[in-house]
């Protein structure tokens, strides 16, 4: 085995991927540790898991697979004993007629091949992967395999680290909260049928189906989460919500849990909630330079009311937790009434919702007044009572923040007709509004210029041929799919004199739709074209937007950008 591994080194050395003194370093320090001279140049920084893998398949001749790149079943863990593969470092990724494909830490090690033949019946044949991920793949297939019996109380806190518990039930919750947290998911689904249980993830604002544990655990499942979030573990017929916080390297995750009766069993959904360090300034919303001026301005206003509106989940939380970072100042006093809590924001008095007690957005909205507020942040405004008092607080002197469920900004001024405000009111409070959807980033690993279609462009109202954008090939970084993170589209509407007077007088969407245009307002989809010429998003994403508007808001087609 020396020898092999002497030869590993000597092989890299003749090519120049290391040094003598990295050699003789290495070989010092794995005579030292006891451990093979490839650990030590991991040790050393001299080369990464993914470079010592594929150092290894180059010198012993073996294959290379890459596990981000193949879907591997899970289920394979069955094949071979938690023990075995734990200890040898191996995993059966595939498995066709009587030969099996399994990755293995250390392919020149017969003992551990013959041992697998043996347990597997099969001829094997050995392949040579990250370490690391190897180790993460047996981890993530044995938890969920070992899976059986329930969680008590007694587990564990309800707050606290992702540690392996001595029941397999737990150490499973965790390997999914901790595998969420690692794909930077914003929520977790574990949806029951009559078949299978299916563990999804959203990514991104896609969901993404998971390699999860069987049906018959589905109940110790929901039974742990239940414990964690302080439930009530006896009722099963009604829906539930609670909440619960995990450490995942070193950083602090709170989980908003929803579980919900279907005709199939307890469904669950997990919110998770990152921290207040993750919201960034107002340059990193990058609206345009014209729209981030005017965000500003409006934002800095002692008065009025500013509305950001969008369906769930187009990332109205974010910008307007922006605007409270630009505006937390030890000599603001900022006051938020919200349903939930998502993210605590330093300096500022947050305030949550609880209906049992009569505590809704109207009556918190009162209170807080009392206290001497200088900025008010409205989760939501949902009825006629708190649209009268949010416009109230805007007219007597106070900045109020809040969202609105409208498709477009213009929308939200008839929705607060609709809610019955009257119109004066409205103009003379109502500051703007700013209307957003999410759409996903372009990779930055496998992002390539490509020189669409016209085909593809017109139905966006793109004209000019012949312009680059932006595709993602597919790679590991960004789980095959293309794109990595998310960057809003923005349509602000500002309330000038000319929309004012067009306000008071009662006119209708079209009216305030054509004044707003004129003053200058540019549509969700032309700021998604103007950032996919910029290469930050992609031309199936502006399609995908534009098929979330209203045909009649959508059409005509925006102008060439």
């Amino acid at each position: 085995m020396l020898d092999s591994i002497d030869f590993l080194l000597q092989a890299l050395l003749e090519e120049g991927r290391i040094d003598e003194g990295t050699a003789r370093q290495a070989m010092t320090l794995a005579e030292a540790e006891r451990i093979e001279p490839g650990e030590a140049l991991l040790k050393l920084d001299a080369i990464d898991e993914r470079g010592l893998a594929l150092c290894r398949a180059w010198v012993y001749e073996y294959t290379f697979v890459d596990l981000d790149k193949f879907d591997i079943d899970q289920h394979n863990a069955h094949l071979i004993p938690a023990r075995l593969a734990r200890s040898i470092g191996a995993f059966p990724l595939f498995v066709c007629d009587d030969i099996a494909t399994v990755a293995l830490r250390n392919p020149l090690d017969l003992s551990a091949i013959d041992a697998l033949n043996q347990t597997l019946r099969r001829q094997v044949e050995p392949v040579i992967c990250d370490a690391a991920k190897l180790d993460a793949l047996i981890e993530q297939a044995y938890t969920l395999a070992d899976l059986g019996g329930g969680a008590t109380a007694s587990d564990e806190e309800n707050v606290g680290s992702l540690t392996t518990g001595d029941e397999p039930i737990v150490a499973a919750v965790n390997q999914i909260l901790r595998a969420a947290a690692e794909t930077n998911a914003s929520d977790v689904h574990i949806n029951p049928d009559d078949r299978r249980l299916h563990l999804r993830y959203r990514v991104d604002g896609v969901l993404v189906p998971q390699q999860g544990p069987d049906l018959a655990v589905h109940s110790s499942l929901v039974q742990r989460l239940k414990v964690m979030a302080s439930l009530d573990l006896t009722q099963t017929r009604r829906p539930q919500d609670g909440k619960f916080r995990f450490t995942h390297r070193d950083q602090r995750i709170d989980v908003r849990l929803s579980i919900l009766p279907t005709v199939y069993g307890e469904n669950v959904v997990m919110r998770l909630l990152r921290p207040a360090s993750q919201i960034g300034s107002i340059d990193d919303l990058l609206m345009t330079p014209e729209d981030s001026s005017t965000f500003v301005e409006m934002v800095g206003k002692p008065h009025g009311i500013l509305l950001v509106t969008g369906p769930t989940g187009s990332g109205k939380t974010t910008t307007l937790y922006t605007a409270l970072g630009h505006l937390n100042r030890p000599e603001r006093n900022i006051m938020t009434i919200e349903d939930p809590v998502e993210i605590r924001l330093p300096l500022i008095r947050q305030i949550q919702v609880n209906h049992e007690i009569g505590l809704n957005f109207a009556s918190a909205l009162r209170s807080i007044l009392r206290q001497d507020p200088d900025v008010v942040l409205v989760g939501e405004i949902r009825d006629e009572e708190t649209a009268r008092i949010a416009v109230q607080s805007a007219l007597t002197g106070h900045l109020v923040l809040s969202t609105l469920h409208t498709n477009d900004a213009v929308s939200s001024i008839t929705r607060l007709r609709d809610l019955g405000v009257p119109s004066f009111a409205i103009g003379n409070s109502l500051l703007g509004v700013v209307a957003q959807r999410l759409v996903r980033r372009v990779c930055a690993e496998c992002g390539v210029d490509e020189r669409p279609a016209p085909t593809l462009l017109e139905p966006l109202g793109i004209h000019d041929e012949g312009g680059m954008f932006r595709v993602g090939r597919g790679c590991p970084a960004c789980g095959t799919t293309g794109f990595k993170g998310r960057v809003g589209v923005f349509e602000i509407l500002r309330v000038t004199r000319a929309l004012q007077e067009v306000i008071d007088s009662g006119g209708t969407a079209d009216d305030l739709r054509r004044v707003a245009e004129r003053e200058g307002m540019s549509s969700m989809l032309q700021d998604g074209i103007r950032k996919a010429k910029l290469g930050i998003t992609g031309l199936s994403e502006l399609t995908r937007l534009n098929a979330a508007i209203e045909p009649e808001l959508a059409m005509p087609t925006p102008k060439a950008a």
